[in-house]
C-alpha cells in the first residue's frame, strides 16, 4: 500500500507564488504519511498571455520553479509527479513553437527520475466562445514515458492527452500500474467528459489513475473545472476533491487491487492487435 498526495491548484502568474504553494503542499504530504504527491498541469505558471509568459518561461536548467521543487523532494524524501511547466526550447520548430509543456518526475534525492512532453495540442474553439491554439506556441512530444517509482510503474500523460486512446493503449502494453493525468480541464469540457474518460482510462489499462487538476478562476482570466480524481484500476473513484478549493486530498494505492483486477477481466492479457 503506498500513499499518495494530489494537489488541486489555482495556479497565477507569479511562478515564486506557485512553487511556494507546492512546497507547502509537498510538506504537508510529507507529514500525513504520503510518499508521493502529485501536481496539476502548469502547476508553475498558468497564464494566456502569451507574451507576459514569456518573460517567466525559462530553459529547463534554469527554471526556478523546477528548481524549487527538486529542493522540496529532497528535503522532504517525497516523491514528486509535477505535472507540467512550460519549458524554453533552446530551438525553435519549423512551425515557430518555442516551449515543451513538460511533466517531471522528482525522486526523493531531488533528481529528475523521468519527463515528458505533452503530445497532443489543444487546438480548439468552444461553443462557449474559449478559443484555444496550444501548437502555436508548444512543441509537442513523440516518445511514450514510464518509470518505476514506490507506487508500482507509472506512466506520464497530460491533460488533452486524455482523449487519444493509442497513448493509453501503449501505457497499458507497458504494464503501468498507476497513470499521471495532470490538467488544466476547461469548465465547459469539464462538466461533460472529465469523470467518464477517467474512469474509462483507468479500466482500459486496469490501472490507478492519478488527475491532479486546476480549479477556480486564475489570475490570467480562465477558470477551470477542478476535481481532481484518483480511480482505481475497476473505475471506482477513490478521491473527488470537487470544483471550487485548492487543497491537498490523500488515497491509498493498493497494487493487490491491481492484480485482482487484471484476474478478473484479464483484458490486457487478452488484447488482439488490430488488422490495418
Amino acid at each position: 500500500m503506498t500513499r499518495i498526495a494530489v494537489l488541486q491548484m489555482t495556479s497565477g502568474i507569479v511562478p515564486a507564488d506557485n512553487a511556494a504553494a507546492m512546497a507547502d503542499a509537498a510538506r504537508e504530504a510529507k507529514g500525513e504519511g504520503a510518499e508521493m504527491l502529485f501536481t496539476p498541469e502548469m502547476s508553475g505558471l498558468l497564464d494566456r498571455d502569451r507574451g507576459r509568459a514569456a518573460q517567466n518561461i525559462a530553459r529547463e536548467e534554469d527554471d526556478r520553479v523546477l528548481a524549487a521543487m527538486r529542493e522540496a523532494a529532497a528535503e522532504q524524501g517525497l516523491w514528486i509527479a509535477l505535472g507540467s511547466l512550460a519549458v524554453a526550447l533552446d530551438e525553435g520548430g519549423d512551425d515557430g513553437a518555442r516551449w515543451a509543456n513538460r511533466s517531471f518526475l522528482i525522486g526523493p534525492d531531488g533528481a529528475v527520475a523521468a519527463r515528458y512532453d505533452k503530445m497532443h495540442m489543444f487546438d480548439v474553439d468552444l461553443a462557449s466562445g474559449e478559443s484555444w491554439r496550444e501548437s502555436n506556441a508548444y512543441r509537442p512530444g513523440n516518445a511514450v514515458v514510464t518509470a518505476a517509482t514506490p507506487a508500482g510503474r507509472l506512466g506520464l500523460a497530460i491533460c488533452y492527452d486524455l482523449r487519444f486512446p493509442a497513448l493509453f493503449e501503449a501505457l497499458g502494453r507497458a504494464a503501468c500500474d498507476v497513470i499521471a493525468i495532470p490538467a488544466a480541464f476547461t469548465v465547459p469540457t469539464g462538466r461533460a467528459h472529465w469523470h467518464v474518460l477517467q474512469r474509462a482510462r483507468a479500466i482500459e489499462a486496469s490501472a490507478f489513475v492519478v488527475a491532479a487538476a486546476q480549479v477556480g478562476q486564475h489570475a490570467d482570466g480562465r477558470r477551470t473545472y477542478g476535481h481532481s480524481l484518483v480511480v482505481d484500476p475497476w473505475g471506482e473513484v477513490l478521491l473527488d476533491m470537487g470544483g471550487e478549493q485548492a487543497g491537498v486530498g490523500f488515497a491509498d494505492i493498493d497494487r493487490q487491487r491491481i492484480a485482482d483486477v487484471r484476474r478478473q477481466v484479464p483484458s490486457l492479457a487478452n488484447r488482439r492487435k488490430m488488422p490495418d
